[in-house]
């Protein structure tokens, strides 16, 4: 991959990552529950559920700055934009639409068929053989 493209897309990483990080207090802020919130089961319910949403999108920060580093770790490295299941070059029309791909379109579509269909839906790789094998 070339240069020029490379600090491309380190930029984006860092401005990614500067915005997530920006953002991370305004989510986090409040968990607290205040206790006029909670008068009748209605408004319990509807506090409950803005804290979960508000945990959910927290959690998703984090992984997602998780994908920024790593992907930054791999510039450093010089492997970005390296496909980590067979070597070859992940298409830039990729990269540009996923910038934190780390697999080319044939190898994700192949991972994308091993995934196992539950009752439940698909089962995806992220949750980890173990937790996926001790909980199906």
């Amino acid at each position: 991959m070339r240069k020029d493209t490379v600090r491309k897309f380190k930029k984006i990483f860092e401005a990614q990552k500067s915005g997530a990080m920006f953002n991370g207090p305004i989510v986090r802020d409040e968990f607290s529950v205040n206790s006029d919130d909670r008068y009748d089961e209605i408004d319990q319910a509807s506090t409950d559920m803005e804290q979960a949403m508000r945990m959910r999108l927290c959690n998703r920060e984090v992984i997602f700055v998780k994908k920024i580093d790593e992907a930054l770790k791999r510039i450093e490295e010089g492997t970005f934009g390296e496909c980590e299941e067979c070597g070859e070059d992940i298409e830039l029309r990729r990269l540009e639409a996923r910038p934190t791909a780390t697999l080319c379109v044939s190898c994700k579509e192949e991972e994308e068929r091993r995934e196992t269909l539950t009752a439940a839906g698909r089962e995806h790789k992220s949750l980890g053989e173990t937790f996926s094998k001790r909980y199906a």
